[in-house]
């Protein structure tokens, strides 16, 4: 019997029309898979990270919990986290934080499903099969519905861009740390097992 593989690309980008709540239960029926929605329904599905990417990935979700652990000024949460944003996308950023009074004023309801609003700050580690294009566009989608800091950290370029509110993107070759400014006090990201 002849079989034929089918390959597909990573990550795979699908219009598909479903309702939140089914989407929600699409995502919660398949957590070996991470999807996120683009504002105009185009459902992306992407697989689960390599062991490289896995790993600097809970390096940076593990400093910004002990970071936000420690102050107690809001909520950290990891690349499992789905966001419905303002504009309708529905994301899932590698690491992101929101204030307390803005986790304070969501239901319980709303914090058990993908949390409804934009994180303040968000971070996207880009894998090997990630796009630059693709991150960076993600990253204005961030800003322009309401983050206040965002970090794009590419390995494979040894390099960090700085996206903040109305100013130009900066870009940081081969940094050894990153500060949290004022949207994260004295939060320092120890770059040392994360892009390096």
């Amino acid at each position: 019997m002849d079989t034929e593989t089918l390959s597909l690309p990573s990550p795979l980008a699908l219009t598909v029309d479903l309702t939140d709540e089914q989407f929600f239960q699409l995502c919660q029926n398949n957590r070996d898979y991470q999807f996120e929605r683009t504002v105009n329904g185009e459902l992306i599905i992407m697989s689960p990270t390599g062991g490289d990417t896995g790993n600097r990935n809970i390096e940076l979700a593990y400093q910004l919990q002990a970071w936000s652990r420690q102050n107690k000024l809001g909520k950290a949460f990891d690349s499992s986290t789905g966001f419905k944003l303002p504009n309708g996308a529905e994301r899932s950023p590698d690491a992101s934080w929101i204030t307390i009074e803005r986790w304070n004023t969501l239901t319980p309801e709303q914090r058990e499903k993908f949390i409804p609003l934009c994180p303040d700050f968000v971070v996207e580690l880009r894998s090997p099969s990630d796009s630059l294009k693709k991150l960076q566009e993600k990253m204005q989608e961030y800003l322009e519905n309401g983050a206040k800091l965002g970090w794009l950290i590419d390995k494979k370029q040894q390099q960090v861009e700085i996206y903040r509110p109305e100013q130009p993107v900066e870009i940081l070759t081969s940094p050894k740390t990153l500060s949290g400014e004022d949207v994260l006090p004295e939060f320092i990201l120890d770059l040392k097992y994360i892009l390096y």
